[in-house]
C-alpha cells in the first residue's frame, strides 16, 4: 500500500488520480479549498468502501499558513509519502492580493508547490520509489517578469499563468539541483489541453474561449495515462519532463541552474519576510 498526497484533487486530472489509487487499495490524501467537495470525495470514497484509507485535508493553497498547516497535517499521520501530485491551479482574470500579501496567481501555482515539495522532503524519502509529480507546463517560452513577478504593474491573468508555469519549472532544477542525493524524483508533466473544470475568476470573454477549447480538448481519462504511468513506474533521473507522455530535455533555457538558483534565493526571502510580519502579528 502506497500513500499517494494530491492537490487538487477534487476536480479534473486530481480527482482522477485520486479515485484511480484509492481503487487499487492505496492511501489518498486529497488537499482543496473546497469542504463540499472534499465531503463529495470522502462520501465517494465511502461508497466504493474504502473510507479508512480516504483523507481530505481542507485548505486554501493561495495562503503560506494553510499550505504550512496542510504539510503539518500530512505529516501527523503518516511517517510517509510515497508520490506528491501538485495539481491544484487556479486562473484569476483581475488581480487579486492575499491576507498575506502575495499575488495569488503566484502564491496558489508557486509558492505552494515550492513549500508542500520542501516541506514533505523527509517524508518521501522514507518511501522506496517516491516521486514529486508537478503537472503544469514545462518547456514554455513565457516571460519571467524577475522585476515585478507578482505582476503589480501589468497584471494579465494569463500571463500569471504561464509565468508561474517557467516557475515551476525551475522549482523542479532547482530541488533537484539542491538535493543531488535524495531518491525522490521530480517530475514536470504538461498534460496538454484537458477538458476539465478550468477552476478560475474568468471574464466572460475568456470564458466563451475555453468554451470552445473545451469541444477539442482530451478528455480526463485520456490526460491521466501518461500521469499513472510517470507515478506507477518514476523515472530513473532526479529530474525528467514530459508533454502529454513524451519526453522533454529538461535542459536548456528553460532549465537554468542560475536561474533556478535565483528564484530560490527570491523564495526565500519572500518566506522569511511573510513569516516576519505573521510572528509581529
Amino acid at each position: 500500500m502506497k500513500t499517494h498526497v494530491i492537490t487538487g484533487g477534487t476536480d479534473g486530472i486530481g480527482k482522477a488520480v485520486a479515485h484511480h489509487y484509492l481503487d487499487r487499495g492505496h492511501e489518498v490524501v486529497v488537499v482543496g479549498r473546497n469542504a463540499e467537495k472534499g465531503k463529495a470525495w470522502l462520501d465517494a470514497a465511502r461508497q466504493r468502501g474504502a473510507a479508512e484509507r480516504a483523507h481530505f485535508v481542507n485548505a486554501d493553497l493561495s495562503l503560506i499558513a494553510e499550505t504550512r498547516a496542510a504539510a503539518d497535517s500530512v505529516r501527523s499521520s503518516f511517517a510517509r509519502v510515497d508520490t506528491l501530485v501538485l495539481c491544484a491551479r487556479h486562473f484569476r482574470t483581475t488581480r487579486l492580493v492575499t491576507a498575506e500579501g502575495f499575488e495569488n496567481t503566484f502564491a496558489h501555482f508557486y509558492l505552494s508547490r515550492f513549500v508542500l515539495s520542501h516541506g514533505l522532503v523527509d517524508l518521501l524519502e522514507a518511501a522506496d520509489t517516491p516521486v514529486i509529480l508537478n503537472v503544469a507546463g514545462p518547456g514554455g517560452q513565457a516571460q519571467i517578469h524577475w522585476e515585478d513577478l507578482q505582476l503589480a504593474r501589468e497584471y494579465d491573468g494569463q500571463r500569471a499563468l504561464m509565468q508561474g508555469g517557467r516557475l515551476t519549472d525551475l522549482l523542479g532544477v532547482d530541488f533537484a539541483d539542491r538535493r543531488p542525493d535524495t531518491n525522490v524524483r521530480y517530475v514536470l508533466l504538461n498534460p496538454g489541453t484537458v477538458n476539465t473544470s478550468f477552476s478560475g475568476q474568468y471574464a466572460s470573454d475568456i470564458m466563451a474561449h475555453i468554451e470552445v477549447i473545451r469541444r477539442s480538448a482530451q478528455s480526463v481519462e485520456e490526460a491521466i495515462t501518461p500521469i499513472l504511468k510517470v507515478l506507477d513506474d518514476p523515472p530513473t533521473t532526479p529530474l525528467s519532463a514530459f508533454v502529454q507522455g513524451e519526453p522533454l530535455s529538461p535542459h536548456g533555457p528553460g532549465f537554468t541552474i542560475e536561474e533556478a538558483r535565483r528564484l530560490h534565493q527570491h523564495t526565500q526571502k519572500l518566506l522569511a519576510a511573510s513569516a516576519a510580519r505573521t510572528a509581529r502579528g
